[in-house]
């Protein structure tokens, strides 16, 4: 069995894509997945399987799609690709909630940054499938647009390593 992590899209942000965790969970059972747990209200889901990825993402967005009428995005790493995130965090002396890692399906092109507009006094870096992101000011009053992060989905360094923790003990039972 794999411990993997599955990261929803714009899922119970801003008032859009409602899924409350109790329904998330349900789905996840009945696609299969064992020791299914999910992590605060924004899509993070963390639960073992003999499927691979690829089988994993698929069967989760085809459970969401049916749930909530329209495609939901999915992004899955395995509990090692997860903890390989947080370990690879190129700014890990940051505050942790001032950094995200952008989780991508393919990895990013070695030039997608330059396609960033809006500028200011964020850092960017590339990581496997990841874009990491840190907001020096915060995010708040940041306009900071990343072409190749559009399909993506963010998370902080302090979500990161609380799913890098909970994968790790699927992985270790």
């Amino acid at each position: 069995m794999t411990a993997f992590v599955a990261l929803l899209r714009a899922v119970n942000v801003g008032g859009t894509g409602k899924l409350p965790m109790a329904t998330l969970k349900s789905l996840c059972v009945d696609c299969g997945f064992a020791d299914v747990a999910t992590y605060i209200a924004s899509g993070n889901v963390v639960f073992t399987t003999r499927k691979s990825e690829a089988a994993v993402q698929k069967a989760l967005a085809a459970a969401l799609a049916e749930y909530a009428g329209k495609p939901v995005g999915v992004l899955v790493r395995t509990a090692a690709e997860m903890a390989g995130v947080l370990a690879n965090n190129p700014f890990a002396d940051a505050p942790p909630n001032r950094v995200v890692a952008i989780f991508l399906d393919a990895p990013p092109t070695a030039g997608c940054l330059a396609a960033a507009s809006h500028v200011k006094e964020e850092k960017m870096a590339l990581g496997t499938r990841e874009i990491y992101v840190h907001y020096g000011d915060g995010m708040a009053d940041s306009r900071l647009k990343i072409p190749a992060a559009a399909a993506g989905t963010a998370r902080n360094i302090n979500t990161v390593a609380k799913l890098v923790q909970m994968a790790a003990a699927l992985a270790h039972r």
